[in-house]
């Protein structure tokens, strides 16, 4: 495990992360699944996230990002999210008039964090702290 640092902060925060097309359409391939990679790649460095793995599927993405502590997971999703709705839709326009109206992306997404460190063994530390 490699930790990574800000100014005054040392870290390691993964999130395992996953969202959708509305209604779930098979959109994201050819040129609209490359544009939305660039797109979700620029963000991520706009903000500073490392993407330590990222697969698209036809009608969802799964991501596992590494998040400084600066950031909230919710701001960075809302990032991705918004920036490439609205390029997405302005450079596929006949896209609206088909689909969605005004959205691109599912409502919300799913999300977990990765560790090696259990819950278990963060109690079992505060039990012999707290006994000190």
């Amino acid at each position: 495990m490699r930790y990574s640092s800000s100014a005054h902060t040392r870290f390691y925060h993964r999130y395992h992360v996953v969202w959708a097309t509305k209604y779930r359409y098979k959109v994201l391939q050819g040129a609209m699944r490359e544009r939305i990679r660039e797109i979700i790649i620029q963000t991520c460095a706009e903000l500073g996230v490392h993407i330590v793995k990222g697969v698209l599927a036809r009608d969802h993405i799964h991501m596992f990002l590494s998040i400084p502590p600066k950031l909230s997971l919710s701001d960075v999703m809302q990032r991705i999210k918004g920036r490439s709705s609205r390029r997405i839709q302005m450079e596929f326009p006949d896209l609206r008039k088909r689909y969605w109206g005004r959205r691109f992306w599912a409502r919300g997404y799913f999300s977990t964090t990765s560790g090696n460190v259990t819950d278990d063994v963060i109690k079992q530390y505060l039990e012999l702290h707290s006994s000190k």
